[in-house]
């Protein structure tokens, strides 16, 4: 508790007091941060490894999958120390002809889920909704060609509900998950939540 307290502390006094005595030890804070995230790396490819590879050894259902996902995952590494990661190595070919594309696909179908979802929460029963299902639609009309050849407006008004409500909603989004993590942190900081000690 008393590391987090200290740590916290000087990296809060390295950010919002400039050159000030605690900027060199800040720096060795942060370049920590990046060794231990360099090994938290690491402890993941083990844990996924560990994991299919029981599921390999067990030949559960989707063993296959498994086999799949693991030499992708060692192909990909052996192939990036060797050769290199820049533009137009054999990296570089897995990531803009393999990777792209399959993220590509992922969030393909998870719009179907979006739209499945979306029709069953944009159900005017309060007025709230009606409203949520009202900009819904204006917006999807601006945002397609055929809204335009409908009413030229369209397109305007879809700019505006995106440039306006939405960007103040989403700025009391952001500044209410700021001020959640500013008080965890604060209870870090004081030894009031314990919970990243593990147990209760």
């Amino acid at each position: 508790m008393i590391i987090t307290a200290i740590a916290g502390v000087v990296i809060l006094l390295f950010y919002f007091i400039p050159r000030s005595p605690f900027d060199r030890i800040g720096e060795v804070f942060q370049n920590w941060v990046i060794i231990v995230a360099a090994f938290a790396i690491i402890l993941g490819v083990g844990s996924l490894v560990k994991v299919n590879g029981e599921k390999i050894s067990r030949l559960s259902q989707g063993w296959g999958y498994s086999v799949v996902l693991l030499v992708g995952l060692f192909t990909t590494a052996l192939i990036g120390i060797i050769g290199g990661i820049e533009e137009g190595s054999a990296f570089d070919f897995i990531f803009k002809y393999f990777f792209t594309p399959m993220g590509s696909t992922m969030f393909s179908l998870l719009a179907f889920f979006i739209a499945s979802a979306a029709f069953r929460a944009f159900r005017a029963k309060t007025f709230e909704a009606g409203l949520l299902l009202a900009s819904a639609f204006l917006v999807m009309l601006g945002r397609v060609p055929i809204g335009d050849y409908i009413w030229h407006k369209f397109p305007e008004i879809a700019s505006w509900i995106m440039d306006f409500p939405n960007t103040a909603g989403q700025r009391a989004i952001m500044i209410g998950a700021s001020l959640g993590v500013v008080s965890t942190s604060i209870k870090f900081l004081l030894g009031i939540d314990k919970s990243y000690l593990g147990g209760e």
